[in-house]
C-alpha cells in the first residue's frame, strides 16, 4: 500500500447541507468558538489543501491565526503555519491571491498534465507546480506529499474536492460543523455532490465526538 498522509476533512454546513450561499460574499457558517477550534486543528497539521475554486471564490490565507500556536510550531522546528496545497485542472490561478502572497510557508500546486506548464509559467517564484496526471490523481498527490514529509493533511474544500476525496476512500476523519440555519438555494454549493461513497447505509462511519460550540455543533467521524 502506498504511503500517504492521514487525511482530515474539515467543513461547516447549514442544516440543509450547504457550505455557502450564492451571494458574492462568503457565508459565515461558524462562530468564534469554532473558528478558534479550527485554528487549533490547523496548528496541528503539516499541510492544508483547498481546491482552485475555493482560492478564486474565498481568497483564503490558510494561516494559523493564534500567535501562541505559531510560536509553539516554531519552537518545534516547524514553520509558523502549515504548507499550503491546491489542485488545478486549468492552471489559471492568480499569483496575487492570498494563498500565494501570505505566510512564509511552502506552496504546492498539483496541476492536471495539460495545465502544468501554464501553471508553472503563471506561478514561477511563488509556488512549486507538480504534474499530477490527467485528470489529477489524488493517490499521486498524496504519495508526493508523503514523500515531502507531510504526515497530517487537512482538506478544507470546496464541494468538488470533498466529493473526490470521500468517493475515493481517502479520508480518515471528518470534522463536520452544523450551523443552526437553512440556506435553501439550489444554486448554492453543498458539502458534497453526487457520487458513489464507500461509507453508506451499509457501512456507517464511527461517531467519535459530538460537541456543542455555542450555537453550532461539531460532529467528528472516523472513517478508516
Amino acid at each position: 500500500m502506498t504511503q500517504r498522509p492521514y487525511v482530515l476533512l474539515s467543513v461547516a454546513m447549514s442544516v440543509d447541507g450547504y457550505i455557502d450561499d450564492a451571494g458574492d460574499r462568503r457565508l459565515l457558517l461558524s462562530n468564534d468558538a469554532d473558528f478558534d477550534r479550527v485554528d487549533e486543528v490547523r496548528a496541528g497539521v503539516d499541510a492544508i489543501l483547498v481546491g482552485a475554486n475555493t482560492i478564486r471564490r474565498d481568497n483564503p490565507r490558510l494561516l494559523v491565526r493564534s500567535a501562541a500556536r505559531r510560536e509553539e510550531r516554531v519552537a518545534c522546528g516547524l514553520p509558523e503555519s502549515p504548507v499550503k496545497v491546491t489542485l488545478t485542472g486549468l492552471g489559471d490561478l492568480d499569483r496575487g491571491a492570498r494563498f500565494f502572497t501570505t505566510g512564509q510557508v511552502e506552496k504546492i500546486v498539483y496541476a492536471a498534465c495539460p495545465a502544468a506548464d501554464r501553471a508553472r509559467e503563471r506561478l514561477a517564484g511563488v509556488a512549486s507546480v507538480v504534474d499530477a496526471g490527467d485528470p489529477i490523481d489524488l493517490n499521486v498527490v498524496l504519495a508526493d506529499l508523503a514523500a515531502r514529509g507531510i504526515h497530517r493533511l487537512m482538506v478544507e474544500g470546496g464541494s468538488a474536492i470533498h466529493t473526490r476525496f470521500l468517493t475515493a476512500g481517502l479520508v480518515d476523519e471528518i470534522h463536520l460543523v452544523i450551523a443552526p440555519f437553512f440556506v435553501g438555494d439550489p444554486t448554492a454549493p453543498r458539502f458534497v455532490g453526487d457520487g458513489v461513497f464507500p461509507r453508506h447505509a451499509g457501512h456507517r462511519m464511527e461517531l467519535a465526538e459530538a460537541r456543542p460550540l455555542g450555537d453550532v455543533v461539531l460532529l467528528r467521524y472516523l472513517l478508516n
